[in-house]
């Protein structure tokens, strides 16, 4: 997902976890959990839910004459931190034992994932992806702008909806199985596209480097720590955050 957004928005800054999408998704996550009380086909309902509003929210706000990927970015950090805000007075507001439930799954986990979760997450992440690939062409057409990328014959419009819709879904349903595992979807596809010397980013490189990623923090959320056995969104959060700034220093150099 992360390298749909990055793609759309023409800006190594445009992951679900930065313009608001992943918290989006666990805001309707929540919902699900505290207010319904619903298992995990609601979580999974209320997380793609919240994260399809949380789109078409930034979408809305963003909009001016066209899509302009800093401002989407902009918005998205500005919703996702309203979004937050919220997140947080829910949680207070729960009964004790279900808002350490919700608490400890927000901090992104592997840890308790049932094979009875994680395969119809990973099937609908199979098709999703496919559809991704589907559009990537006319996705890589966007990087080029909209005049240009009309010129060539995209529909940009749709092009761009369909893609948001599925980058939005692959990021639901990683949050309703998992949690919101931060910075993975930032992170993923810049290494990728560096290590595979590639001017643009691909989408499969891309997944297969968020798996690596995923997998190597989890390890690490399992045996730093003597006895403990951390969230491993607590490792990539960490990872990822000094991997932010360090973006940042260099978008601000260009």
């Amino acid at each position: 997902s992360g390298a749909i957004f990055q793609s759309l928005t023409r800006n190594p800054l445009g992951s679900p976890d930065i313009i608001g999408f992943n918290t989006g998704a666990y805001t309707g996550a929540l919902v699900a959990i505290i207010i319904i009380g619903g298992g995990y086909v609601t979580v999974a309902i209320g997380a793609l839910g919240g994260g399809l509003v949380t789109a078409a929210v930034v979408y809305v706000l963003a909009y001016r004459k066209g899509m302009q990927g800093f401002r989407l970015i902009i918005v998205g950090i500005a919703v996702s931190a309203m979004l937050a805000s919220f997140n947080t007075w829910m949680i207070l507001r729960a009964d004790l034992e279900v808002a350490m439930s919700a608490a400890v799954w927000g901090a992104g986990s592997l840890s308790g994932i049932s094979w009875a979760q994680a395969i119809p997450a990973l099937v609908f992440c199979v098709v999703l992806t496919a559809l991704a690939l589907v559009g990537d062409y006319s996705g890589r057409q966007l990087e080029l702008g909209d005049d240009a990328a009309s010129a060539l014959g995209t529909r940009t419009q749709t092009t761009r909806l369909v893609q948001t819709v599925v980058g939005v879904a692959l990021t639901a349903s990683v949050t309703a199985v998992a949690g919101p595992i931060g910075f993975v979807a930032l992170a993923a596809p810049q290494l990728a596209r560096r290590l595979t010397k590639a001017s643009g980013t691909g989408l499969i490189p891309a997944a297969l480097m968020g798996a690596t990623l995923l997998a190597a923090s989890d390890w690490i959320a399992q045996h730093a720590l003597p006895d403990i056995t951390l969230p491993v969104g607590a490792v990539t959060v960490s990872l990822g955050g000094a991997y932010f700034i360090w973006l940042l220093i260099a978008e601000a150099k260009k």
